[in-house]
């Protein structure tokens, strides 16, 4: 493993957890701040959206936008450290990570930008099909198809990597449990259950992931002593 790699892997967990931190800071906000709005129509959001502060939401949207590709940066700084016999399964988890995102990451450009923008101008024909809050638009889908299936094999196959060590332990464990929990959102989202998607993206997702990259931050912090 060269230093590069672990000096990458160092800053992008730790750019992780700083984005995941903020998500979780933003949602709270969100929640005490604003009333709940459930999807009607379009009307009833543009209406939502110009009577309450839509500030947290795009910080938390950003955030996730930087996360996207620093969380194949991540990939890519494991896949240097995989033993030879394993590295398939970095190399696959590093093709899942890039679907997810691209998924996520046009999800959360078009919504801060486009929507944004068109709500802005007054430009809204045809705007329902890229709305976040819309559970039917196609935008959601592929968002949801992101961090449920994508996001989820590509922690399932990278996850193996991580033996030994009881830190090893705690990365490949979150990491599979964030596999798990992922997989049941994508079912909670094709069958329409507000519930099973709020316990396991918005709850379960950030805790998973928030571990995992915490634990692979000091991963990276005991290997850059190695390689200096």
């Amino acid at each position: 493993m060269k230093s590069l790699s672990v000096k990458l892997g160092y800053w992008a967990s730790l750019v992780c957890i700083a984005t995941f931190i903020i998500w979780t800071v933003c949602f709270v906000a969100i929640f005490k701040i604003n009333p709940i709005f459930q999807w009607t129509n379009l009307a009833d959001y543009i209406a939502y959206t110009k009577n309450y502060n839509q500030g947290f939401k795009y910080l938390a949207q950003s955030a996730m936008l930087v996360f996207a590709p620093v969380f194949l940066i991540m990939l890519h700084s494991i896949n240097a450290y995989a033993p030879e016999d394993k590295k398939i399964l970095s190399k696959i988890s590093i093709s899942f990570g890039t679907i997810f995102a691209a998924c996520i990451s046009i999800h959360y450009f078009v919504q801060i930008s486009s929507v944004r923008l068109s709500i802005a101008k007054g430009h809204i024909a045809g705007l329902t099909q890229f709305i976040q809050s819309n559970p039917t638009s196609g935008i959601a889908g592929i968002n949801m198809v992101g961090w449920t299936l994508f996001f989820s094999l590509a922690s399932l196959f990278i996850a193996p990597i991580f033996t030994g060590s009881r830190l090893n332990k705690v990365i490949k464990y979150a990491l599979i449990a964030n596999g798990i929990v992922c997989l049941l959102g994508g079912i909670g989202f094709v069958l329409d259950n507000v519930a099973l998607i709020f316990l396991t993206i918005n709850l379960g997702m950030g805790a998973a992931t928030l571990t995992a990259t915490i634990a692979l931050f000091m991963f990276f912090r005991r290997l850059q002593k190695q390689f200096p």
